[in-house]
């Protein structure tokens, strides 16, 4: 699809926008990442692990802290290139806990890390732990490991603090599109697979 010009809209369009596949401008998608951050802190929205559920394809990632300053928007992002797919699945297990997948494919090889996850509505913050690596070459899986947690033995994640686990701070969560901003400070807009 064609750029867009998208300077007058409002962020919740240009996240529509950039999630149907047309391209605003890198910065005119990490504006409306920083202002849509903004608004659902303000409005104090809580996500829930129902709204998360699905896989979803990165495609757009802002990942140098993103922030405003002295009232302007700074930092730069860059649509995700198809020749690398990455996807971040929710689903529940068979106890009915919330489990994360995050999955890079280039051509036939995927390279997988799965784990627990757990979402505090109140702060929308999704902390998760990595416990299993697989590489996987077409439908062969050519990896299967497990990992050893740096944050949480697998068997208390459930009571590990989040400040001791990565996470996502989500801001955004729509029928089409899911937002997020890591602990690392880098922002994220991942679109329905």
């Amino acid at each position: 699809m064609p750029a867009i010009d998208s300077a007058a809209l409002p962020a919740i369009q240009v996240l529509e926008a950039a999630a149907s596949g047309a391209k605003p401008s890198a910065q005119q998608v990490t504006t409306a990442l920083l202002d849509a951050e903004r608004q659902a802190k303000a409005e104090r929205r809580q996500f829930f692990p129902e709204d998360l559920l699905g896989t979803w394809r990165l495609r757009f990632t802002a990942p140098q802290k993103p922030a405003y300053k002295a009232g302007n928007p700074q930092g730069r992002g860059f649509y995700l290139p198809r020749v690398a797919i990455a996807t971040l699945g929710f689903s529940h297990d068979d106890e009915g806990q919330l489990t994360i997948q995050n999955q890079l494919q280039v051509g036939p090889t995927r390279l997988r890390f799965t784990g627990p996850a757990k979402l505090l509505p109140k702060k929308n913050l999704l902390a998760f732990d990595f416990v299993r690596l697989q590489v996987l070459a077409g439908g062969l899986t050519v990896v299967n490991l497990p990992l050893r947690s740096k944050a949480a033995k697998a068997g208390d994640f459930a009571a590990t603090s989040v400040a001791k686990l990565p996470f996502f701070s989500f801001f955004a969560a729509q029928e089409g599109y899911i937002a997020a901003r890591g602990r690392s400070g880098g922002l994220a807009l991942w679109v329905k697979k």
